[in-house]
């Protein structure tokens, strides 16, 4: 069996339960894809974004609401070797890439601001427009749950702040344009015990801006965060689910202060006025 029959076997077989029944769930739940959409699907190279494009191709194949898919992947200045890594696993898996490329990590290089930031920042405008060049009016993206519930923690423990990652979001800059996260619903252990099974090899960082801070996962904060829910789990096994289920029933009436559509509010604004 070649690797990308085994692959998408095990997805339907394997990893039923654990993969494919969540991505429908999220794509179902959260109604990602609409009649005749066109999906950019964005590579990176990584085991998240690589399974997203066979996912999504499966889909493609069984479902009954049309839309279609292009598969981009910004190189945005690629060591040779990470490049070609991301050449032939594409090719391992039959899928057809489209490289752009965007000088980023030269241009982040060069800044005394955070390199991270600006570089997601670029990259995200980067995709949108050439996505929308080749006439998609969506882009996927890699993120799942175990993004999703980090992300939370993260924002809470270091930033100050009770702020989510949503399933999708309209583009603020690219007219008509909406970001989608349709493995929104899927465990990041699942996803790495999908690639070992298949034994696939994709990247892990391929940055070249802080290649020593990617090398070096215990220093960034959401290593802290994974550690952190790891241990919680050992005696809150049902720790993850609570903190993706929180997000899904916030109780506003509870919270001090929140800000909406870029505006801060106070409990203390109706406050005099609640019976």
């Amino acid at each position: 069996m070649d690797a990308l029959k085994a692959a998408e076997r095990s997805i339907s077989k394997t990893y039923r339960k654990r993969i494919w029944n969540p991505f429908i769930e999220g794509v179902k739940n959260y109604k990602l894809i609409e009649p005749n959409d066109k999906i950019a699907v964005c590579i990176s190279g990584g085991k998240d974004s690589m399974l997203l494009a066979v996912l999504l191709r499966m889909l493609n194949r069984f479902s009954e609401v049309p839309f279609s898919l292009e598969y981009i992947c910004m190189d945005p200045g690629y060591a040779e070797e990470n490049r070609k890594r991301i050449e032939e696993n594409a090719d391992k898996l039959e899928i057809p890439i489209k490289f752009f490329d965007k000088d980023i990590f030269s241009v982040v290089n060069k800044t005394d601001k955070s390199p991270c930031y600006l570089c997601a920042r670029m990259r995200r405008g980067s995709l949108y427009e050439y996505a929308q060049s080749l006439g998609c009016n969506k882009i996927a993206l890699g993120h799942h749950f175990s993004d999703v519930i980090e992300t939370t923690l993260m924002g809470m423990l270091y930033g100050s702040q009770i702020q989510a990652m949503l399933p999708k979001l309209k583009s603020t800059n690219f007219e008509n344009m909406q970001l989608i996260r349709p493995m929104y619903c899927i465990h990041e252990k699942d996803i790495i015990a999908w690639k070992n099974l298949n034994h696939l090899e994709f990247l892990d960082c391929a940055c070249t801006v802080t290649k020593k801070t990617c090398n070096d996962i215990t220093s960034s904060k959401r290593a802290e965060i994974k550690q952190l829910i790891k241990t919680l789990k050992q005696t809150n096994p049902n720790v993850e689910k609570s903190i993706f289920s929180s997000i899904h029933n916030v109780h506003l009436d509870t919270f001090v202060g929140y800000k909406t559509n870029g505006k801060k509010y106070s409990f203390l604004d109706n406050f005099d006025n609640q019976t």
